[in-house]
């Protein structure tokens, strides 16, 4: 593959802003790490415009709330831009793995393994598999490799984590699509509560109920 693009690309509209004020995302997120601004969000929203823009209002909030609910507990709150315990993560198919490159997890939703940088570089037109650390780097990409992974990104089958709160599914299928094979069904009920803690924190925040089916 060719040199890294650098520039994300960003076009079309979104309607985020009508659900999500800077002051809102403050409130949520007050100690981040200043390498996740609110204008990086929207802008990356631009990519994806069903994103907290599709059902009723109250729906918009409540993905909002669980795309933010999961986002605080994979990065500390945006805090942690890059996985603390990094390595290679990488598996052999259709996206090899670049020598010397490592793809750990980074951003919002931790974005890891080199099939999902080869996958969401694809879909952005980046390539990421030959340059994972603009994840970390570009903040609008980073918002972006998120977005990707939670409107797009279907890797248990059972639908993305868009649809899994547009269709009613509930927070916990959210829980299940990112992490479930080491949090769901009682292997890590700590963490699982951690998500859904944030999940109802944020829903007051934002002013909607949290729904049913919290957890997985």
């Amino acid at each position: 593959m060719g040199g890294a693009r650098t520039d994300a690309g960003t076009r079309g509209t979104s309607t985020l802003g009508a659900v999500l004020s800077e002051s809102l995302f403050n409130q949520i997120f007050p100690r981040r790490n200043s390498f996740y601004t609110y204008a990086s969000l929207i802008d990356a929203a631009k990519k994806f415009p069903s994103f907290a823009s599709e059902g009723t209002q109250d729906q918009r909030k409540q993905e909002l709330a669980a795309f933010f609910g999961n986002v605080a507990r994979e990065t500390g709150e945006l805090r942690y831009i890059e996985q603390i315990a990094k390595d290679l993560y990488c598996s052999p198919g259709a996206y090899p793995c670049t020598p010397g490159q490592q793809y750990y997890g980074r951003g919002p939703l931790q974005i890891s393994w080199n099939y999902n940088y080869g996958a969401c570089g694809t879909a952005l037109g980046l390539d990421l598999l030959n340059n994972p650390g603009l994840v970390a780097s570009n903040p609008t990409v980073s918002w972006q490799t998120a977005l990707w992974f939670w409107t797009q990104s279907n890797p248990t089958g059972v639908g993305t984590c868009h649809s899994a709160m547009l269709e009613g599914k509930g927070f916990g299928m959210t829980i299940r699509i990112i992490n479930g094979g080491v949090e769901c069904d009682g292997k890590a009920t700590d963490a699982v509560q951690d998500r859904i803690s944030h999940y109802q924190s944020y829903c007051a925040i934002l002013s909607v109920s949290p729904g049913s089916n919290l957890s997985c």
